[in-house]
């Protein structure tokens, strides 16, 4: 392009960002940031009634923990300002008083039992009801207390769409509409136009939802003799039996929420990429880096994207993984139990090493760990509903697990010293893994699972690991 792209994410402060919101903010900051240009945040308040207190403060906190950061908004500032739409009625008063003097907008006198009836009486002729239908013949002077109506020009569309690519439609698409409502607010469909133009935003991008409307919008583009911007539809975030866009009425979490549930934002911010983008290879797993450089308009899909939370799970396991054990303790330190809170670092690094590989997300670490920290009590559910253990009585689980402990005890406790004991005994017993293993894992943990058992034994130490088999076999 031959001027700056300006981008924008324009949300409603009516609640918190769901992953489909910030997906909608994720592809115009890549857009901008790929073309050394901006992102404006612009808040879009026009309908007070849905206004929640405080959201406007949550959007940004959530933006900003995924780490998209934009150029211009109502926080900073900027040379197109004000960034909120309740500050800018008077921009969109005098836009609209230039269609009231051209014959482009009227004032609507009808009452909404007048309306609802036109749209009865459209319903028993068998046609769709279209308000161009019925405009008034000599409609009032508009003083501000009654609805402002854009006069529409029917006609048949021909446009492009960076994602959906050549569309059209007939002039049936095409429809007088409110534009400044009763409150003297302006509605969506009139003021993101003006504010995108004033704003010299190059690149709309909105939900497939609003594609139906474009007809209407690009009638309002010539009214207002103003040049159509680059129109980039996007395929919804649809919910996880991928039927219906995700919502929140239907459950959607907050994207702080994950963030409380100790999830990565550099995996949060790759798994939103993946929804409805690839750069067509076979490649899941990109840096914000990677992103900058490698997003492209055209490798949108033009299908809705179905939200998998077991997909974000893995993705936000292989970022785990990749952090160093210092990086992923200090990210960590939060999700700790209480008991935790009598050991040193040290200690807790070396739990947290054994559990690195198959964390998933940081709220699971109490459950994975409790028993390095505080001793359970015995549990022989753990090992009479054990499938091979079961078939051992408890004399000679107990016959089995003094012998485990005889030949522990003799151990230094090093991990490779465990592991070599260990192997032998199974040697010695001729039992399988299965058994022995799991025998002397339940003993020493009192836990369904645990990490690899002789690193276990090695950090929970000689008093520790005893003490706990003692204590099973007199359970047995």
């Amino acid at each position: 392009m031959s001027k700056p792209v300006r981008t924008r994410f324009a949300p409603s402060p009516t609640g918190f960002l769901h992953v489909g919101n910030v997906r909608a903010a994720l592809f115009p900051w890549l857009i901008a940031k790929q073309a050394n240009g901006q992102l404006i945040l612009r808040i879009e308040d026009t309908d007070q009634a849905r206004e929640v207190e405080g959201a406007i403060e949550i959007m940004k906190e959530t933006l900003s923990w995924i780490g998209i950061s934009w150029d211009e908004g109502p926080d900073i500032g900027g040379p197109v300002g004000p960034y909120t739409q309740s500050e800018r009625k008077e921009s969109y008063l005098a836009w609209a008083q230039k269609l009231i003097d051209k014959g482009r907008a009227y004032a609507d006198p009808y009452t909404p039992e007048e309306l609802e009836a036109l749209r009865d009486k459209a319903k028993a002729e068998k046609k769709p009801f279209l308000f161009r239908d019925y405009r008034p013949d000599n409609p009032p002077t508009w003083d501000g207390t009654q609805p402002l109506r854009f006069k529409s020009e029917p006609k048949a569309y021909q446009w492009h769409d960076e994602v959906m690519g050549d569309l059209s439609a007939g002039p049936e698409a095409v429809d007088d509409f409110i534009i400044i409502k009763s409150d003297g607010f302006p509605t969506y469909n009139f003021a993101h136009v003006v504010d995108d133009y004033e704003m010299s935003i190059t690149h709309v991008t909105r939900g497939l939802e609003y594609i139906s409307s474009q007809p209407k919008y690009l009638n309002l583009y010539e009214a207002l003799e103003i040049p159509v911007p680059i129109l980039v539809h996007m395929p919804h975030v649809m919910g996880t039996d991928g039927k219906k866009k995700l919502s929140k009425r239907d459950g959607a979490k907050s994207l702080l929420q994950y963030r409380d549930e100790g999830f990565l934002p550099e995996a949060m911010l790759n798994f939103l990429a993946s929804l409805g983008w690839n750069d067509g290879t076979e490649q899941e797993i990109f840096t914000r880096e990677e992103l900058f450089e490698k997003f492209r308009l055209d490798r949108i899909q033009k299908a809705g994207a179905r939200f998998d939370e077991q997909r974000l799970l893995w993705m936000n396991g292989h970022w785990i993984r990749q952090l160093t054990l210092d990086d992923l303790y200090a990210r960590s330190k939060t999700f700790w139990q209480a008991e935790a809170n009598n050991y040193d670092d040290d200690y807790k690094k070396q739990v947290l090493a054994l559990i690195q590989e198959r964390l998933k997300f940081f709220a699971e670490i109490p459950e994975l760990t409790s028993f390095f920290f505080k001793d359970l009590p015995v549990n022989m559910e753990l090992i009479d509903g054990n499938k091979q253990l079961k078939k051992l009585s408890h004399e000679e689980l107990k016959a089995l697990l003094e012998q485990a402990k005889a030949t522990i005890e003799q151990s230094d406790f090093s991990a490779s010293d465990l592991t070599d004991r260990l192997n032998q005994l199974l040697e010695t017993t001729g039992q399988k893994p299965g058994i022995l293993f799991s025998l002397i894992r339940i003993a020493s943990t009192q836990a369904p699972f645990s990490p690899t058992l002789a690193d276990t034994l090695s950090v929970l130490g000689r008093e520790t690991t005893l003490r706990r088999i003692e204590a099973t076999l007199a359970s047995l």
